[in-house]
């Protein structure tokens, strides 16, 4: 159960930082959790008790980033009920964050991208269009698979060389694009504007559909990408929307692009997330050296 106190911070959180729908739900379901397990419920709660709960979390089994982010939704709970008056402490003060591991973003090589497009372009009619821009679109602006798939018709009707994205946080950035995916959006364009009935108005997306949202979902484009990437001849597991933002911002940096330049594409606001990408180019080189240099072969 939801209460007063955890609705008003979720509003604060939508309207006043514009946190994603997906945030705001795993937010709800943390503070749940919390609310829940805390004998006098969260705005009832002292240190201690907060601090047993947090503790236990790993207990569980939840893994270090999920409890990272219950940590975090709880110390903003807090923070909130403070600014409010509803509490004159603040009992998630002494929560140490939980110790990650550091995991490198899988990707894929540039010859698998090219598969992967080659793939996509194979599919017939409006549904291929549909795809090859797509996967155009989310390798050669590096856009995350919400920003994609929310973009509107209007944004590329002029076939624009940039795109205004508004990111996380509400902050907007530019991101390219190349003759390619610019080629791919007309072409798409054109099916899709020829396949709405006459007397019926537009969709306002580029990208529509007829769920919920008005336009393609996450996991309708991954079961597509699926199939592109078994008929490319790479595992499915290892694609996703998520790994063509990977495969952009690794193979930037592999071409030598400046890492506060990646940083901006991406739309980071720490370039600390941005320096992990450089972990998986130098690994990519050391795979090449190993399979390529005389000396490495003779070992």
């Amino acid at each position: 159960m939801t209460t007063p106190q955890v609705e008003a911070f979720l509003e604060m959180m939508a309207v006043e930082r514009d946190a994603s729908p997906h945030t705001l739900s795993a937010y709800a379901r943390d503070l749940a959790d919390a609310e829940a397990s805390l004998e006098k419920g969260l705005l009832g709660a002292d240190a201690e008790a907060v601090e047993t709960w947090f503790a236990g979390l790993s207990t569980r089994g939840l893994s270090a980033a999920t409890a990272a982010r219950r940590r975090s939704a709880v110390r903003q709970f807090y923070r909130f009920c403070l600014s409010e008056g509803w509490r004159s402490d603040d009992p998630s003060r002494r929560l140490d964050a939980p110790k990650q591991g550091r995991r490198l973003p899988r990707t894929l090589s540039r010859d698998e991208v090219e598969r992967l497009l080659k793939a996509s372009a194979a599919r017939d009619g409006a549904a291929g269009l549909r795809l090859i821009a797509l996967v155009e679109l989310a390798y050669a602006s590096g856009l995350r698979v919400s920003e994609l798939l929310a973009l509107r018709v209007e944004a590329v009707r002029r076939d624009p060389a940039y795109l205004i994205v508004r990111g996380k946080g509400g902050k907007e950035r530019l991101a390219p694009l190349n003759a390619s995916a610019r080629e791919a959006v007309k072409a798409w364009l054109m099916a899709r504007d020829a396949k709405r009935p006459e007397k019926q108005a537009d969709s306002p997306w580029l990208f529509p559909s007829t769920g919920a949202s008005g336009h393609l979902t996450p996991r309708r484009f991954a079961q597509l990408l699926d199939q592109a990437a078994i008929d490319a001849g790479i595992d499915p597991a290892r694609t996703s929307p998520h790994v063509l933002r990977h495969a952009f911002a690794t193979h930037l940096l592999e071409g030598g692009a400046d890492l506060r330049v990646v940083q901006t594409l991406l739309g980071h606001a720490d370039i600390a997330t941005t320096q992990i990408y450089t972990h998986v180019a130098t690994d990519r080189l050391k795979q090449v050296i190993a399979a390529h240099h005389p000396l490495a072969r003779d070992e």
